[in-house]
């Protein structure tokens, strides 16, 4: 390596700088000004960027600005907090004791204004009583020149909706029970005797897998959202899945646009606090202002009820409805009504002979009368394909019952069978089978039953009308490719 000796030997004077001279202060004659800096070009790129330009002295808003805010305010003020009587009714008829429905309930308001299924337009009457209210606001508040302080609680306000609503969905997919697996009857039903939005449930229900993940999405989403810090990234991760389940909605004819669309505009609202300092470094890439506010909370203000309160919503839409929510996964899919049917009867059968009213019914695809098969699911369901019309439930919404009679999922969104409840008299030897779609009206068979071997079973009674029926069923070896494929695994080898 060489020295600075090697230099001196080579010729170059030896020079001594003194401290004491006047002529060697580096400062005056190595000034950053008289410096002739050559940079390579990247770092002039670099140099050469506008900044964003820097907060105004004052922190006044315009008057365009108060009076949107205002709006703002008001409008998701009304949207967020339940001030409507009608939901505390429902959520207290409807009360079960802090099961993960009723929990569910309190996570799922919205105002509604008018009956029947949610629509925008209780939309509008917001928006005209956030007008109203807005306007009676501007002229009591002339003098205000800023909103931070509203703002910061709105901010709170909305972020807390927002992470409940993420979190009541997010544990029904984590544990997957919003879209079960296919029942028998559903396997056993034909593809163009389903709505679209049963398409989809279905086909949701047969990944359990990927809807765990979209539930981790969600509940990753709401629990940044309880961090001021991460709330901003909880909001973007909430719009992207947000809008995909509002375009679901819109493309397979779900029932919950209205609600996901309310969750997408929080979501909005929270990520609009630092959109703009997003844009200065993402898309215009320079330098974003920090927002300089801090809350100012009056003398006296306990600290610890600002935690009681944050631990307690944590406590109740996580620890609690989390636990609940997987001991019902353990339970059983909550969709599907829970009473147990006839012991080792499910299936699906051929009906094999059919007389009604003492007469042999052959079979016929067009026969509006005569059975064509029948369905026992492992609970006390039963469902019969024939040609009878049926008047379709367009149930599509989110909703979990606690009693089985109100449970309407497998039959919802299905056309071409028709569902009974069924139970059997004390004596073993009787069923009572009540038809499950009340919009088919009174539609009760009273049977007598009898199973001579494991595959047959014998059905004898009277219809609603009164006739006499003679049916038996004979059950069928069939294969269904979900149950054959989970026993063998993806790569192992698959025969039907």
């Amino acid at each position: 390596m060489t020295s600075p000796d090697d230099f001196y030997d080579l010729g170059w004077p030896r020079r001594h700088i003194s401290a004491d001279n006047p002529e060697n202060d580096f400062s005056t004659t190595h000034s950053s000004d008289s410096m002739n800096m050559i940079l390579p070009p990247a770092a002039e790129s670099v140099l050469a960027r506008p900044s964003a330009p820097p907060p105004a002295a004052t922190s006044s808003w315009s008057s365009f600005e108060k009076a949107l805010f205002r709006f703002a305010f008001l409008y998701f003020s009304l949207q967020v907090v339940p001030l409507d009587w009608k939901y505390y009714r429902d959520v207290t008829v409807n009360w079960a004791g802090f099961s993960f429905g009723d929990i569910f309930r309190l996570a799922h308001y919205t105002p509604r204004f008018f009956q029947g299924p949610d629509t925008f337009a209780n939309w509008a009457v917001v928006a005209l009583l956030a007008v109203i209210g807005a306007g009676v606001w501007s002229v009591r508040d002339q003098n205000r020149t800023e909103y931070n302080t509203f703002y910061y609680w709105l901010r709170v306000l909305v972020r807390y909706r927002l992470a409940a609503g993420l979190l009541a969905y997010g544990f029904l997919k984590f544990f997957p029970l919003q879209a079960p697996p296919p029942s028998l009857s559903h396997l056993n039903t034909h593809y163009g005797d389903l709505s679209n939005w049963k398409i989809f449930a279905l086909s949701l229900g047969i990944v359990p897998s990927y809807q765990s993940f979209l539930g981790l999405v969600e509940i990753l989403a709401a629990l940044l959202l309880l961090n001021r810090r991460t709330a901003s990234v909880g909001a973007f991760l909430g719009i992207s899945f947000l809008g995909n389940v509002f375009l679901s909605n819109l493309a397979y004819e779900g029932g919950e646009y209205v609600y996901s669309f309310y969750l997408l505009a929080l979501a909005l609202v929270v990520l609009w606090y630092d959109a703009r300092r997003v844009n200065d470094l993402l898309t215009l890439e320079r330098s974003a202002q920090p927002n300089r506010f801090r809350l100012q909370l009056p003398a006296g203000w306990p600290l610890t009820l600002q935690r009681t309160l944050k631990a307690s919503f944590v406590l109740l839409f996580v620890g609690l409805y989390g636990a609940k929510t997987y001991a019902a996964y353990q339970a059983g899919y909550y969709h599907y009504p829970q009473t147990p049917g006839l012991a080792g009867a499910a299936g699906l059968y051929d009906v094999r002979e059919f007389r009604l009213n003492g007469q042999l019914r052959p079979y016929s695809a067009t026969d509006p009368e005569r059975w064509q098969d029948v369905v026992l699911e492992k609970w006390a369901t039963l469902s019969v394909r024939s040609n009878r019309p049926v008047v379709l439930n367009h149930s599509n919404t989110e909703a979990i019952h606690p009693q089985d009679p109100d449970r309407d999922y497998e039959f919802a969104g299905v056309a071409g069978r028709h569902y009974y409840a069924y139970q059997l008299a004390p004596d073993g030897k009787t069923l009572t089978l009540q038809n499950r779609n009340r919009l088919e009206g009174p539609d009760q068979l009273t049977l007598r039953v009898a199973r001579p071997d494991a595959r047959t079973i014998l059905l004898a009674g009277t219809d609603a009308q009164g006739h006499a029926l003679e049916v038996v069923l004979e059950k069928r070896d069939k294969k269904y490719l979900l149950e054959e494929a989970a026993k063998t695994g993806r790569r192992g080898g698959l025969k039907l």
